[in-house]
This record gives structure tokens, sequence and C-alpha cells, in this order.
């Protein structure tokens, strides 16, 4: 009988081959159900067999003892944080270190990238106590939801008042930065009068590199334990297969470059300035990444205690220590 796996996944373009046939899985059919955000609860969705989670979210389950997840070392979205920290182009702001003592709104606390960004500034000296920070949409298309998930604490961090889009106080003056994973619409425009905080945050991400060896996971792949126990094999299968179709899809990049007019130049300086296996997936390419994740979850307060690779990885890992 053919294993059907349905995955709720964001719409990745590495993820074409998949859909179109071009990659197909070995023992197994793999239904792609695209969804807009992160399902809320994968563990308790009957319509999914696994799918993207959160990589913070997924790290808190397990420091309060959650095991309802498989998560496998596979990021399916992983990201430089330095191009996520936008302002007005009018703002004397072009360094982290600048942003001590600053007013600073985000799209979620707890959010994966959005700690990876303030990890950033704690390597500048910046940490949670010495900014205020607010926490809400980014626009006035975005959602009312709660953003602070318990974490709020007055005076420190709280919610935007009256729900008020971060991009409409961040071009009024009432913040100083914004966080945010994705530029809100029109960003770009020359006119926007918004822009990323560093000048050249490309260098900044290179320099970051050089000194941590990787670029920061963000999402993760992740099974529902059941079906990894009635397949052992699959996970290892699902993740190969995923990686095949990444490859493809970065073949044919390089051949169709002209979807955009200097398409083919970023990826020359991707092959320069960074090494062949920057988003190799597996344990051993990412512990020390996943260990530095769980060092910055303790120290901003998101888990009780530091995770280890291991705990995070149970059924992937050997040991480590934080």
């Amino acid at each position: 009988m053919t294993i059907t796996l349905r995955l709720a996944v964001r719409d990745w373009d590495y993820l074409t081959p998949l859909a179109l046939g071009d990659v197909t899985p070995e023992g197994f059919t793999l239904e792609l159900h695209r969804v807009g955000t992160l399902v809320g609860d994968l563990t308790t969705h009957s319509a999914y067999d696994g799918g993207e989670v959160s990589f913070s979210r997924y790290a808190q389950g397990r420091a309060r003892g959650e095991n309802d997840l498989l998560a496998l070392p596979h990021f399916l979205m992983r990201g430089f944080r330095q191009r996520c920290i936008i302002t007005t182009t009018d703002s004397p702001l072009t360094t982290l270190s600048q942003l001590k003592g600053k007013r600073i709104g985000l799209t979620g606390w707890q959010d994966s990238g959005n700690t990876w960004t303030r990890a950033l500034l704690r390597r500048e000296g910046v940490g949670i106590e010495d900014t205020q920070w607010f926490v809400g949409r980014l626009t006035e298309d975005h959602p009312v939801v709660d953003r602070l998930n318990g974490f709020g604490r007055p005076g420190r961090i709280e919610a935007a008042a009256g729900e008020r889009p971060l991009m409409a106080l961040l071009a009024e003056g009432e913040l100083d930065a914004v966080f945010t994973p994705f530029m809100p619409e029109g960003f770009f425009a020359p006119d926007s009068g918004f822009r990323q905080l560093q000048p050249d945050f490309r260098q900044a991400e290179i320099d970051y590199f050089h000194q941590v060896g990787y670029i920061p996971g963000i999402h993760l792949l992740a099974l529902k334990p059941v079906v990894a126990d009635a397949h052992p094999w699959l996970p290892e299968a699902l993740s190969e297969v995923i990686d095949r179709a990444y490859q493809v899809w970065m073949d044919k990049r390089a051949k169709y470059a002209d979807t955009t007019p200097w398409l083919l130049d970023d990826l020359r300086r991707t092959a320069r300035d960074l090494p062949p296996d920057w988003n190799a997936n597996g344990f051993a390419a990412n512990e020390k990444m996943i260990a530095n994740f769980g060092t910055e979850l303790h120290v901003q307060g998101l888990t009780t205690r530091c995770l280890t690779p291991a705990e995070l990885f149970p059924a992937y890992a050997l040991t480590h220590t934080c």
C-alpha cells in the first residue's frame, strides 16, 4: 500500500519541482498543502501528517517536556536578520549599537526570526533591558492577534498602543526601528520613506556568517511521531527528496535567471561569499547553530533552561552541552 504524506508548508520556490512532479519521492506519495501562515497546532490538525513549524515554538514545547512532534534538523526557512531591521530614510541610525535606549517595534515576541534579531543586538551590547519594545501588526492589512504570548512586561515589552500598525508608528516617529521578517508592501519604492537600518546590510551579513559560521534557522520540517514510528525510514527520505528538489530548482535558477535583472549577479556573489554547503541540512551541519539558538532562547527568557542540541533533536543527536 502506498503511503501518502500530507505536508502543510509555505509557498517556497524550491518546492516547485516537487509540485510539478519533476522530482518524485521513492516509497511514498507527497501532497504539498500550501499555507499562508504556519498551522497553529500541527499536532492536532487532522488534515496534515507534518509540515513547517517555528523553530522557537517547537523548542519552547520541548522545554515544557512536549514530544508530540518529531522535528527534523531540516530548515525549510533560514535567513540573515540584519536585513530585517528597518527604519525611516531620514533616521540618523545606521548601526545596531545605536538602538540602545530606543523604541523598537516587532511583529511577534517569541518568533524565531525576532529571537535571532535580538541576538544580533545582544552581540553589540544591546540587551532586552536596554530598549523599549512594542509588539504588534506590521500594517493595517495584518490581523490583530496576540503577539506577546505571555511575554509582555509593562514598561519594557508591551503591545503597540491601540493596535496601531508598526509601520505607521515608525513613519510618525513613535518608533525608532521595526523588526520584520518580510518587507511591507511598497518598501522598495524610491519614495517609500523607509530603509534597512544598516546601509550595507549585505556586508554585515557576510561578516556575521564568517563570525558564527551559519545562516540562522527559522522554520523546521516536522512530522507527527505516529507517522515516523510506523515508517522509521520516512523522515530521512522526506528530507532527502526536499533537498533534491532544492538542488534541481537552484540549477534551473542559474539557467533561467532573467526573472529579475540581476539575479545572476546575486548567484555569483553568493557563490563567491559563502561556502557551497551554506544551506546544508542535517544535525551535524547545524549543531552549532542549534546550540546557539538554545542559548538565546534561555538568555532571552523564552525557555526556563538552556536546551542542548541533543534535547532539541534527540532522534539525531549524541551529546552536547550548553
